[in-house]
């Protein structure tokens, strides 16, 4: 089992006028089997036009994938499920296929879309190519370029659209573009300069560099993905007591005894914890909502809050999430900004019924406790491409 986590982190800007992007990023995780894939792909033109034909590419590549079916023999299948334009010319999407598998094998399959840089220990690291010419006689010409590695601690790997490359065409600075040996220069500088910056942060420059070439008026749909294998984040989250009184002491000790950072969601979860640790419950009324009610401090724990109604909005939160969210500093929304900060992430749900709350008979609240904390696990895992242990207690 690898030793390491990926971050990924894909930034994109539209041309002024474009309310669609002609770029399509989808991402799957097939838990089973240990496999992360993600597709990027560039639909010719850009508008709702070139958003139809990178999402049907981008799916079908996804879907293809998934079914472990030869690149080759995929890109046919999508490549002739295109549709054409009014006068009969080929309409066609480019993509790259980034496939990340348990035992740390990473495949990228790319079609005329700019070349992936790969980066080990700050230098450009170049993996062997192979190159597949995509099966039919419609799509002679048509080559795939494959690479394989087994990466490493620190590896990052840079893939991006046209947009990027193009940037500056015509301008005094780059006549031809920024072109492929700019944009590893530069992405070379800046981890030189900063040798863990995030994948975030690392698009996020790139990007906007390329918007700065073009006189921050793009004149393409652009995007820059990264993915940056490093040392994982643990991080708890506990919900509920357990089920048997008897076991709170057990339970509190594996609590405290975890290295990393946690919280606690539900005010009788860290009663048991306060009482058996000896320690205070200070709230704090720094936010001012109506619904949620304010979370607290606890010695040990980022915070504290309450259970079910702040779950059911960390839910809510993570399954709006886009690029353009900027969270505040809600209870739910400071609980969000640590599940994304981490990467594996350890989710205790205790099953003792809160008698308190409501009718012995109708042990609804511990039902929707688990119904909530299974669907975050799902939005961690598949959206966000988190390592997520479940444990009910």
């Amino acid at each position: 089992m690898a030793d390491y986590h990926f971050d990924v982190d894909i930034q994109q800007q539209l041309p002024k006028g474009e309310v669609v992007c002609g770029d399509v990023f989808y991402t799957r995780r097939i838990k089973e089997e240990g496999r992360v894939i993600m597709v990027l792909s560039d639909g010719i033109g850009h508008g709702v036009r070139a958003n139809v034909l990178a999402t049907l590419t981008a799916s079908m590549a996804l879907s293809y994938s998934s079914l472990h079916t030869e690149p080759d023999v995929a890109a046919k299948v999508f490549m002739r499920a295109l549709p054409r334009s009014s006068d009969g010319k080929e309409s066609y999407a480019t993509f790259t296929i980034i496939e990340i598998e348990v035992d740390g094998l990473v495949r990228i399959v790319n079609y005329d879309n700019p070349p992936t840089l790969i980066f080990r220990k700050g230098e450009y690291f170049s993996p062997n190519e192979i190159e597949v010419n995509i099966r039919g006689e419609e799509n002679v010409g048509k080559i795939l370029r494959i690479r394989e590695f087994t990466p490493i601690k620190g590896d990052r790997i840079i893939f991006m659209t046209d947009g990027v490359v193009q940037s500056g065409l015509g301008g005094k600075k780059y006549p031809m573009g920024w072109g492929i040996e700019q944009v590893h220069e530069f992405a070379k500088r800046q981890i030189s300069r900063e040798n863990k910056i995030s994948a975030t942060r690392l698009a996020r420059k790139i990007l906007n560099q390329a918007a700065m070439n073009d006189g921050f008026n793009l004149k393409d749909d652009t995007s820059c993905g990264i993915v940056h294998f490093r040392k994982p984040r643990e991080f708890m989250l506990i919900t509920g007591p357990p089920f048997y009184k008897i076991k709170d002491v057990d339970f509190v000790k594996r609590v405290t005894e975890f290295p990393g950072k946690k919280i606690i969601c539900g005010g009788t979860t860290a009663e048991i914890i306060a009482r058996e640790l000896g320690l205070e419950v200070n709230i704090q009324h720094r936010y001012a909502g109506e619904s949620i009610p304010p979370a607290a401090e606890m010695e040990g724990f980022e915070m504290v809050t309450e259970g079910v109604l702040t779950m059911g909005k960390v839910e809510e939160v993570l399954e709006n999430y886009t690029r353009e969210t900027r969270l505040g500093n809600s209870p739910p929304e400071e609980v969000v900004k640590l599940l994304l900060e981490h990467d594996i992430i350890h989710i205790i749900v205790g099953t003792r019924i809160n008698w308190a709350h409501q009718d012995p008979e109708q042990p609804i609240e511990l039902e929707i406790r688990k119904f909530v904390v299974k669907r975050v696990v799902r939005l961690l895992e598949e959206r966000f491409l988190k390592n997520v242990t479940l444990e009910l207690v």
